[in-house]
């Protein structure tokens, strides 16, 4: 739809059957080449050795985590606003993209971790279950939203102020050395599937057809959020 005539753009959700299917199959298309990218960089950036170096510098002090964290909102906020508005694929894309490779910089000192506690503890590595356990998860509230056709606009507020007390408590958990524990993480994770769900029934019913790329970063975001969480709480089980 010509936004230069002053239309606004057709929801998908009031679009033909064929419309809405090629818009799922191409949100979800990019949703997986994301998490693959996130993947193979992480795996080649480990392979190399800048993953290892990349998790000691930022977990040697506490004023890293809060330039990640500071950078991440700043980062996360600019993506999704290019994608969400911008008429040029390669942009949408090109945010996408941006956005894969910070969040898999954020995951270098987690991933370390994780696997220093496999070679301390010794047995496999947490990774890739919580990495399985993630997209299981993903998949079913998936399916809930598009099953059961409840709108979860609801959710909306709630995340918005859930979200700000728990940047708060990481905030202040980093600046005075708590730990927040194995139920923030619980609460984080539930927090997570929360926004998988309002996310899903947001992108279905109310984002129009060309905005399939911003459609997959939202995802991804929630995404990457339950499997950060997933991970921290599966190597909190091993201590």
């Amino acid at each position: 739809m010509d936004n230069r005539l002053g239309t606004a753009p057709i929801p998908v959700g009031a679009l033909g059957v064929d419309q809405r299917v090629q818009f799922i199959r191409r949100t979800y298309g990019h949703l997986a080449a994301a998490i693959a990218a996130f993947v193979g960089i992480e795996a080649v950036a480990f392979s190399l050795g800048i993953g290892q170096k990349v998790g000691e510098t930022l977990l040697s002090t506490g004023a890293g985590w809060l330039l990640v964290l500071g950078g991440f909102i700043l980062i996360g906020s600019m993506a999704s606003r290019t994608a969400a508005r911008s008429a040029s694929l390669t942009a949408q894309r090109g945010a996408l993209a941006a956005y894969v490779v910070f969040e898999a910089i954020i995951f270098m000192p987690l991933l370390w971790l994780a696997h220093l506690q496999s070679l301390a503890l010794g047995g496999g590595s947490v990774i890739a279950p919580a990495g399985l356990i993630t997209l299981l998860g993903f998949a079913a509230l998936t399916g809930v939203a598009v099953t059961s056709k409840k709108d979860f606009s609801f959710l909306g507020g709630l995340l918005k102020w859930a979200g700000i007390v728990a940047l708060l408590a990481i905030v202040g958990a980093v600046l005075f050395g708590a730990q927040l524990g194995t139920w923030f993480s619980v609460a984080m994770i539930a927090f997570a599937g929360a926004s998988i769900l309002f996310s899903t029934s947001r992108i279905l019913r109310h984002f129009p057809e060309d905005r399939y790329v911003s459609a997959a970063l939202e995802l991804f975001a929630s995404v990457a959020l339950m499997f950060w969480y997933v991970l921290r709480l599966m190597m909190a089980s091993r201590d």
